[in-house]
C-alpha cells in the first residue's frame, strides 16, 4: 500500500549532482513511491544563481532562500548537495531543528565538524545520512556501517579520488608526465579548472577521514590525517614502480595500530603490487579494499563520481529516510564509543623506495648502508647504476616506523657524497 501524502523533499544545490537527483525524482517517482510507502515531492530548489538551473527542474520550484525553504516546517528530508563548509552546517542544522532528516556528500564538512552534526541529529531525533560522501555511486559507507556493524575492521586501503587515478594511469599507460596528464584530465572533465583539492590530497584525506571514523568506531577529523598529493610523482617514479612489479596509485590508508589501541589515516601516493586489486583500477574509477577479522578480505569497485553516479548514492539514502520518517523509525546515527586515538604519522609501521643521485665512486653505497643501519632501517633491495661520475642508487626498505626512515633519508641528504635526494615513496599492499 502506498499512502497518498506525499513527503516533501527540499533540495540544495542544482549543480551536477543536484540536477541528476532532482530528474530521478521524477523519472523513477513511481518506483520511489512503491520502495518507501509514499509519494516523494519536490518541494523546493535552494539555488544561489536561479539562471544557471538545469533544464527539466519545475522554475516555480527554484529559491535563493536556502534558509526559509529549510525552515518551512513541512518538509521531511533535506537533501544538501551545495558543499562546502558554510552555509551547508548551518542549513543542515537548521534542518533538523525544524524536524526534518538530512541527505548530504559533503564530504569535507563531515570530515571537519562531523561529531558536531550527528550530536544535532541526535538531539533532534533526526537522520544523518551520507552515502554518497565517498566513493560516488559504491554501496560502501552502510556495508561499513550496519553489515560489518558485527566485525573487527582492522584495515581500510583504497583509492577514493577519480581525478588522481585517472592522472596516475594516464602516467602509467602513456608515458606522460604529471603535466600532460593533468592536462589531459581537465579537457576531459576530470579536473576541475583548480584542481589542488584533488591532486593535493585533500578531497581523499577527508574522504579517509570519514572511512576510518566508520570503520574504528573513533572520531577521525581531517586534522588527523596524514596527507601528501601527487604534484611530485614523476614519470621516472612510474618507471621504477614498474621494474619492481609494481604500479603508483594514491591512497587512503586508515588502519588500526598492531596494539590495537590506536589507529591512522593517511593519504599519499605509493606503489603498490600488480597483484593486488587496486593495481588493476584503472581510468577514474574508484575501490576500497576492506580487512576484516571474520569477513576476511572485501573489495568494493566502481565509478566514483559524476553526476549520475553520485546522485544514485544520493536515493539510496532517501528511500532509507523516507522510510524511517514514514515509520516513526531512525537509521544508525554516530558509532564513537571505541574513542580509540590517532596515532602519529612517525609512529606507522611501512617501506620505502628511495632514489637517491650520488656520486660514483667506491665507498658510497657502504656510507649511505650505514646511515640505514644507524637509524634501525632494514635494507631490502640496492640498484646502481652509474655513467661519468654521476650515478643513482635505488633502495628499497623492510618495513620500519615512518618517523625512522623520514630520519634516514634527512641523514641521507647531509652526506656529501649524495648529490640529490630524486624521489621517495612508500610501498603498501605487501
Amino acid at each position: 500500500m502506498v499512502r497518498s501524502r506525499p513527503l516533501k523533499v527540499a533540495l540544495l544545490g542544482c549543480g551536477v549532482v543536484g540536477s541528476q537527483v532532482a530528474r530521478l525524482m521524477t523519472t523513477h517517482a513511481a518506483d520511489l513511491a512503491a520502495r518507501i510507502g509514499a509519494p516523494v515531492e519536490l518541494a523546493g530548489v535552494a539555488v544561489r544563481r536561479p539562471d544557471r538551473v538545469r533544464g527539466g527542474v519545475d522554475p516555480g520550484l527554484v529559491t535563493t532562500d536556502a534558509a526559509g525553504l529549510v525552515a518551512r516546517g513541512d518538509i521531511d528530508v533535506v537533501v544538501e548537495l551545495i558543499g562546502g563548509i558554510e552555509p551547508a552546517r548551518t542549513l543542515i542544522l537548521s534542518a533538523f531543528a525544524h524536524g526534518a532528516g538530512v541527505v548530504t556528500a559533503n564530504k569535507a564538512l563531515l570530515a571537519q565538524d562531523g561529531p558536531t552534526l550527528h550530536a544535532a541529529a541526535a538531539e533532534h531525533g533526526a537522520d544523518l545520512y551520507f552515502e554518497a560522501a565517498v566513493a560516488g555511486a559504491i554501496p560502501l559507507l552502510r556495508p561499513l556501517r550496519e553489515s560489518l556493524a558485527g566485525d573487527h575492521v582492522n584495515r581500510v586501503l583504497g583509492i577514493v579520488n577519480g581525478t588522481t587515478n585517472f592522472i596516475l594511469d594516464r602516467m602509467e599507460t602513456s608515458g606522460a608526465g604529471y603535466g600532460e596528464a593533468l592536462q589531459e584530465a581537465t579537457a576531459l572533465g576530470y579536473a576541475e579548472a583548480d584542481p589542488t583539492a584533488d591532486v593535493e590530497g585533500f578531497d581523499a584525506a577527508a574522504k579517509a577521514a570519514i572511512l576510518a571514523g566508520i570503520a574504528f568506531h573513533s572520531r577521525v577529523a581531517l586534522d588527523d590525517v596524514h596527507r601528501e598529493g601527487i604534484t611530485e610523482v614523476t614519470a621516472a617514479d612510474i618507471a621504477s614502480a614498474r621494474k619492481m612489479g609494481c604500479t603508483v596509485k594514491l591512497l587512503a590508508i586508515c588502519e588500526r595500530a598492531e596494539d590495537g589501541r590506536s589507529v591512522t589515516a593517511r593519504v599519499h601516493p605509493a606503489m603498490i603490487p600488480l597483484t593486488h586489486p587496486l593495481a588493476s583500477v584503472r581510468e577514474a574509477y574508484n575501490a576500497v579494499f576492506v580487512e576484516a577479522d571474520a569477513a576476511g578480505q572485501l573489495m568494493f569497485y566502481g565509478p566514483g563520481a559524476g553526476g549520475v553516479p553520485t546522485a544514485s548514492a544520493v536515493l539510496g539514502d532517501l528511500v532509507a529516510a523516507c522510510r524511517n520518517r514514514l515509520g516513526g523509525g531512525r537509521g544508525p546515527g554516530e558509532s564513537a564509543y571505541a574513542a580509540l586515538p590517532v596515532g602519529p604519522m612517525g609512529k606507522v609501521v611501512t617501506r620505502y623506495h628511495i632514489s637517491l643521485d650520488v656520486a660514483d665512486k667506491p665507498g658510497v653505497l657502504a656510507q649511505c648502508a650505514m646511515v640505514f643501519a644507524g637509524q634501525g632501517v632494514s635494507i631490502d633491495t640496492v640498484r646502481q647504476t652509474g655513467k661519468d661520475g654521476e650515478a643513482q642508487l635505488v633502495v628499497v626498505t623492510h618495513r620500519a616506523p615512518d618517523a625512522a626512515l623520514s630520519a634516514t633519508v634527512e641523514e641521507l641528504r647531509g652526506l656529501d657524497t649524495v648529490h640529490g635526494v630524486a624521489s621517495i615513496m612508500r610501498v603498501e599492499g605487501e
